[in-house]
């Protein structure tokens, strides 16, 4: 008789692979992301002619999606908590896809920032809900590739919408731009539909028994689901939670100071500034018409190969290491812009330099500030003050990435390249040193041991040891 396997076992193969499919799902939060920003960019200076749209407005219509990300950030601790993170993903899709429909049908600068508000809305939603959603479905040893997986799919979108946006550039079809993002919504919500809840959530619903057999079904043993469950029961058994813990523990202000920390220092390193507005920054080196667009994609490739390659380095270098690397190539690479914009651009080798410093910084961001902002502030929040803590540190991150998409073209005209660039150079020094003073390094470390080092009260940059 052929032998039958023990259901409550699987291979690490098996696992591993039901384990990232459900993480490439759960990651495509990031897609939506990822296709807004792109899209702006190449449709930006179509909408400014077709609406009029003075400087202000154009900032303002690039910089609404950001407010309504800051507002979804606060909606989505609610809603992954009493929905669950599933439903949550689900809602953010369908509202994705009414803002990118709502854009394709404008009528003016207040009915695009409208929409563009509804897009950032669902954005703020799956910017808090996928890490966390991730976070909870993965192993130690897998975690920091599994949360990273998002920001490729940020990464994955832009350089789809980037692309889409340079074939339409050609007939300045920016209504098709935004219509066609909605077609990656509908697969995202046709996708999350499929994905189990989060083991972790079941568990604070008091649903222990769908947990564990969650937890069977992507770990390689029983032994080991069982094993996680009994730690997660050990963290649901503190009292505090949320508004509660934070009032009471100060390690938790800790922890939440340090997730807020790592969102500035994503967002002012200055990779939006590249993102939302390369077309302007190559037509300040001299590239003309199509040719900016072409290399804006060119970026939004090379963004896409770099993530991909922090993924397979974040469980294996660790967090600090790649965000010392990081930040130093940002640091010397605006450095070096800032020289360029100030003796001049008017050779073709000063152009092409001009492309490959801007390459080199997106590559440096996409391999270390970009990923691991994400992967860091879902580990370092205990487990009862979790969704508060990554709402807190998510609504900094499109505070932050609204101040910068508002007031780039501004300071831009204020300061000039040359001061402009200087000035990122001298942020990402900065991070370089608050990396080495506060971050800690989690790599190969279990949330349960985070959560214990933090509440121990050990120094931030410790409790990953």
């Amino acid at each position: 008789m052929p032998q039958i396997s023990n259901p409550s076992e699987n291979t690490d193969t098996s696992s591993q692979f039901r384990t990232i499919i459900i993480g490439i799902l759960a990651a495509t939060g990031g897609l939506m992301s990822g296709l807004d920003i792109g899209v702006i960019s190449g449709a930006l200076d179509f909408v400014a002619d077709a609406f009029h749209a003075s400087t202000f407005a154009q900032e303002w219509i690039v910089s609404a999606m950001m407010a309504g990300a800051a507002v979804g950030a606060v909606l989505a601790g609610w809603l992954a908590k009493i929905t669950g993170r599933k439903w949550a993903l689900v809602m953010g899709g369908v509202i994705f896809i009414i803002g990118s429909l709502g854009c394709a049908l404008a009528w003016s600068v207040a009915s695009m920032i409208w929409g563009r508000a509804m897009m950032g809305l669902a954005i703020g939603i799956a910017a808090f809900t996928s890490p966390l959603y991730l976070s909870e479905i993965a192993s130690e040893n897998t975690r920091g590739a599994m949360i990273s997986t998002y920001q490729l799919m940020i990464t994955v979108g832009i350089f789809m919408a980037f692309i889409s946006d340079t074939l339409l550039s050609y007939h300045a079809q920016w209504r098709w731009m935004f219509g066609m993002i909605a077609i990656p919504g509908v697969l995202f919500v046709v996708g999350v539909l499929f994905l189990p809840y989060s083991p972790r959530w079941l568990m604070m619903q008091g649903r222990r028994e769908e947990a564990l057999a969650v937890l069977k079904d992507l770990r390689p043993t029983a032994h080991e689901a069982h094993a996680e469950i009994r730690a997660i029961d050990e963290q649901l058994k503190q009292r505090q939670g949320g508004f509660g813990l934070l009032w009471e523990n100060a390690n938790f202000r800790r922890s939440i100071l340090l997730g807020v920390m790592l969102q500035a220092m994503q967002q002012f390193a200055g990779i939006n500034v590249v993102m939302y507005y390369a077309p302007k920054i190559f037509a300040m080196a001299g590239f003309v018409g199509t040719a900016q667009m072409w290399c804006t994609a060119m970026i939004g490739f090379v963004n896409v190969l770099a993530t991909l390659a922090a993924i397979g380095l974040v469980d294996r270098w660790g967090r600090k290491p790649i965000l010392y690397c990081g930040f130093s190539i940002m640091t010397v690479s605006m450095a070096a812009l800032a020289v360029l914009n100030h003796v001049g651009m008017e050779s073709d080798g000063a152009k092409i330099l001009c492309v490959f410093l801007i390459m080199i910084f997106i590559v440096a961001h996409a391999m270390s500030a970009g990923p691991l902002m994400w992967v860091l502030c879902s580990e370092i929040q205990p487990i009862k003050g979790r969704d508060l803590g990554i709402t807190l540190s998510t609504l900094t991150n499109w505070i932050s990435n609204m101040i910068v998409g508002a007031s780039f073209l501004s300071i831009l005209g204020w300061l000039g390249g040359a001061k402009t660039f200087g000035l990122i150079a001298l942020l990402n020094g900065l991070f370089l040193v608050l990396t080495k003073v506060f971050v800690p390094e989690t790599k190969g470390m279990s949330l349960e041991v985070i959560e214990q080092n933090l509440m121990a009260g050990k120094k931030l940059r410790e409790i990953g040891r």
